[in-house]
């Protein structure tokens, strides 16, 4: 697990480390050069592996300056030509630049307000860091459009200068690098777009604030890391496949047969015992034809309903331990019957995706209904996009779009329900407790079928016993990585999302 950070939050670690644990300011900021330093050596000696490689620093004159006015002089230590550029008021400088400044007078590194050379080998950004509240203007934005324009390998001290850290919005101006050197935890900014795509390759450096800090109030964001085989379910060597559970999925409509298919082989691939899958008479042939090991139920999908029809759907609520319902249902009258019955004719744990938000949202006593089970402790899981999620809400596209954090969680607060807002970064809320940012997965996703994948997937993770919340961020790990392990070998643009599903069965080479 990776801790994600705001600004706010690591100030409050930054003090605490300073005030709390008494690790002197200029310890960590000494430690933080050094990670600087390290990183655009190495950049300048592939630049540059013969000659003396040349290094231009942007520096403000808040501690982000600070630390480069510190890489600066020991960057000059290892033989660079190191030129700095100051920017910003000298007299309203931080206690710890001016110490930094004093510093730097003793070694052979130029120091000015513009930049003097034509080209450099390596170009710092250490202008704002974390914290930056306004748009960059005026002449931090003139420098950086140089340092943009400018040919060299581009690093950024912490974030990248006029991202917003928190919500990796662009302020104004900014600063586009190859890598980012980030201190401690990772900052949320360098995760969400557009702030991920100036960010280049982060690396996260210890510089001595760690969890010791935290005094009771850790990150109110995570994210999954390591091996995806170490998140999935135990297994008992002895039980039998009734033991690994049983799920019941009503999916497909005429033309969409294919979204059942595709979320019923994903649900079996998640290592649970049997599926028995709800759909249309038309879908039987193409379901038991593209996976056979599933059990296809078609009477209770009738669209007129008859006596036999409840009995058998009766019945098949009785065989399952969970129930997921949404992957090309469609909106018509039958998939409304169906939803009706998940929702009031049982109490086991529901996921609820693709038509079955759009029906919900559509019917506020259903949503209704959701949310009362929701706060009656029934486990519900929705796996809206964004729109969706407006649509839920009902609130305006951009209104989610600019704080999607904020309003994966408001939704999961009112359904007192776990939340999957689906995204480039997904983000997993539950009512309660911190959120879960997800860090695997492309842009080849983004393609017809995929939630449904994760829809089965997911489904079959909670069939086994785990925890809703804890499912929904198994399921969106092993999702993305089994996505990156396909564009890996078919490219971004080739797959499509049965080969997501096809490579949830090689979770013990999935990249991490």
């Amino acid at each position: 697990m990776q801790y994600l950070v705001t600004a706010e939050e690591m100030k409050r670690y930054d003090d605490n480390t300073i005030e709390r644990i008494g690790i002197p300011a200029l310890v960590l900021m000494e430690r933080a050069a050094l990670a600087v330093a390290r990183e655009a050596h190495a950049a300048a000696l592939a630049r540059c592996p013969r000659g003396t490689p040349s290094v231009l620093i942007l520096a403000g004159t808040g501690n982000n300056g600070a630390d480069g006015l510190a890489a600066a002089r020991l960057l000059s230590r290892r033989g660079m030509e190191v030129e700095v550029v100051c920017c910003g008021d000298a007299a309203r400088a931080t206690p710890q630049w001016v110490t930094q400044r004093e510093i730097l007078a003793h070694y052979p590194v130029v120091v000015g307000n513009t930049p003097q050379r034509g080209r450099y080998d390596v170009l710092i950004d250490a202008l704002f860091g974390v914290g930056l509240t306004r748009p960059v203007e005026g002449v931090y934005a003139e420098l950086l459009r140089f340092f943009n324009e400018a040919d060299g390998f581009k690093l950024a001290v912490d974030v990248p200068s006029g991202i917003h850290s928190d919500d990796g919005r662009v302020m104004g101006e900014a600063a586009r690098v190859d890598l980012t050197v980030c201190f401690a935890f990772l900052k949320r900014g360098l995760c969400l777009s557009p702030g991920r795509s100036h960010a280049g390759r982060v690396v996260v450096e210890e510089i001595g604030i760690d969890d010791a800090a935290f005094f009771g109030q850790p990150p109110a964001m995570f994210a999954l890391t390591g091996p995806p085989t170490a998140l999935l379910p135990p297994r008992d060597a002895g039980a039998n496949k009734g033991g690994f559970g049983k799920l019941l999925l009503a999916a497909g409509s005429l033309g969409m047969t294919g979204a059942a298919v595709l979320s019923a082989s994903a649900a079996m691939r998640s290592g649970l015992g049997m599926v028995r899958v709800l759909t249309p008479e038309h879908g039987r042939l193409v379901l038991q034809t593209a996976v056979p090991e599933v059990m296809v139920e078609t009477r209770p999908c009738k669209t007129h309903p008859d006596e036999r029809g409840e009995q058998a759907l009766r019945a098949a609520f009785d065989w399952a331990d969970v129930l997921a319902i949404g992957p090309g249902l469609g909106q018509e009258p039958r998939a409304r019957r169906l939803l009706t019955a998940f929702l009031t004719e049982s109490r086991l744990p529901l996921v609820l995706d693709a038509d079955a938000l759009n029906l919900l949202s559509a019917d506020r006593d259903l949503l209704d209904e959701t949310a009362r089970q929701g706060r009656e402790g029934r486990a519900i899981v929705l796996t809206p996009h964004l729109g969706e999620l407006a649509r839920l809400l009902g609130q305006p596209l951009a209104e989610v779009l600019a704080d999607k954090a904020g309003s994966v969680r408001r939704l999961a607060e009112q359904l007192s329900a776990v939340v999957v807002g689906k995204d480039d970064r997904t983000l997993i809320a539950a009512p309660t407790g911190p959120l879960c940012l997800n860090l695997t997965g492309n842009h080849g996703m983004a393609t017809a079928g995929s939630g449904d994948v994760l829809t089965g997937l997911l489904s079959g993770l909670m069939t086994q016993g785990q925890e809703p919340f804890a499912a929904a961020c198994t399921a969106v790990y092993l999702h993305g990585a089994a996505g990156d392990l396909a564009a890996a070998e078919l490219g971004p643009y080739a797959m499509k999302a049965g080969d997501i599903a096809d490579r949830l069965c090689r979770q013990g080479s999935l990249p991490h």
